[in-house]
């Protein structure tokens, strides 16, 4: 009789709404990277890895290029041409049919990049012309190579890659997509501008927290005009030191204003990222809290999270929506797993970023 009143109170596994978006439960599939779209377009394989995990009320697809420019990792996918929109609309009817929703997630590698993972005529871009140091990277061609030194954007490639967010947006919406998350996190385009770390501009784009958000702010605010707020959403990482990223002096104040921007913009959500369960420096609570206190809309919040202590966060109100990552790689079935306390599979970290199905759609199912 308790275990029965005990699974009966959970709030996890209880149907949300993400604005106006109905969700089967508070459970979210956090976008990971897995470089099966080859030559850049979605496919088959991917509908199906998709399809299989729509147990998650929501689910943000892997980090998808809005821009040649942008195509920083070997087999990222993009949603700037006509053959992407095509993929991707198979794996939103795919998630759609079994109960699923889905945001794409908008990821402009900017200098987390190598120009041989990029299209003829594409450039290795960034706020300012410096090289991240952390790490190689893979490419198809020629194997793992250091990264190369980035252009600093001028006025008119701001502009142009702004432009080029807000039409991958459209594109999402065409797609089928229930919305669009940027990703303003791990080092990235988005969060480069945001960081005194990779941004060194002295123009209306660096120097001041409000400067270096700009870039941020205006992206959000046009794709909200372009498809709506309740279709709009970003990623962010405070504290994450991917990329070369670290912490600065105005860190907490600068994500206090963009918490702030950000809500009055009226975006659906902020996903807050914390990577310290894989080693990275805590997300302090106390950042969390002021993030919570300025947006209005839904948190989710996702890093190292297992049921209790989702269940924890969810009925504090600290968070909306709960984000699972890893987990979902190798549990294609993991809603059901935690809510029934089925074990959880180990997954295979040497197939994480390959080309095929082995490690990506070959995990089965639990067997009861």
């Amino acid at each position: 009789m308790i275990l029965l009143q005990k699974k009966f109170s959970m709030k996890l596994f209880d149907p949300s709404f993400l604005g106006h978006t109905a969700l089967k439960n508070h459970i979210v599939m956090a976008p990971l990277t897995r470089c099966r779209a080859i030559g850049n377009i979605p496919n088959d394989l991917m509908t199906l890895y998709y399809e299989q995990r729509a147990g998650a009320g929501l689910i943000i697809t892997e980090g998808t290029s809005p821009s040649p420019n942008g195509l920083g990792y070997a087999r990222m996918p993009g949603i700037f041409n006509e053959q992407q929109v095509t993929g991707w609309k198979k794996i939103t009817k795919g998630v759609h049919k079994k109960g699923g929703k889905i945001f794409i997630q908008l990821m402009h590698t900017g200098r987390m990049s190598h120009v041989l993972n990029l299209p003829e005529g594409a450039r290795v871009l960034a706020p300012s012309a410096i090289r991240v140091t952390c790490r190689q990277f893979w490419t198809d061609q020629q194997g793992l190579q250091d990264p190369c030194m980035p252009g600093a954007m001028n006025p008119e490639e701001i502009a142009a890659a702004r432009n080029e967010y807000v039409i991958a947006a459209k594109n999402a919406v065409d797609a089928g997509f229930d919305g669009t998350e940027l990703h303003g996190a791990n080092g990235y385009l988005l969060e480069q501008f945001i960081s005194p770390v990779s941004n060194q501009r002295t123009d209306d784009y660096g120097g001041s927290i409000q400067n270096r958000c700009r870039f941020v702010i205006e992206v959000a605010e046009e794709i909200s005009r372009m498809i709506g707020k309740a279709k709009t959403a970003i990623r962010l990482s405070p504290y994450g030191v991917s990329g070369d990223m670290k912490p600065y002096p105005e860190l907490d104040e600068t994500y206090a204003y963009l918490a702030e921007k950000l809500d009055e913009i009226g975006i659906v959500y902020i996903h807050l990222v914390d990577h310290s369960s894989m080693g990275a420096p805590e997300v302090p609570v106390a950042i969390k809290k002021v993030i919570r206190g300025k947006f209005q809309n839904c948190l989710i919040l996702s890093g190292g999270y297992n049921k209790e202590t989702a269940e924890r966060d969810l009925q504090s109100g600290f968070a909306d929506l709960i984000a699972f990552g890893k987990p979902f790689i190798s549990n294609p079935d993991l809603v059901q797993r935690l809510e029934n306390d089925w074990p959880l599979a180990s997954p295979d970290f040497s197939t994480f970023y390959t080309s095929d199905e082995k490690g990506y759609t070959d995990y089965p199912r639990y067997l009861v």
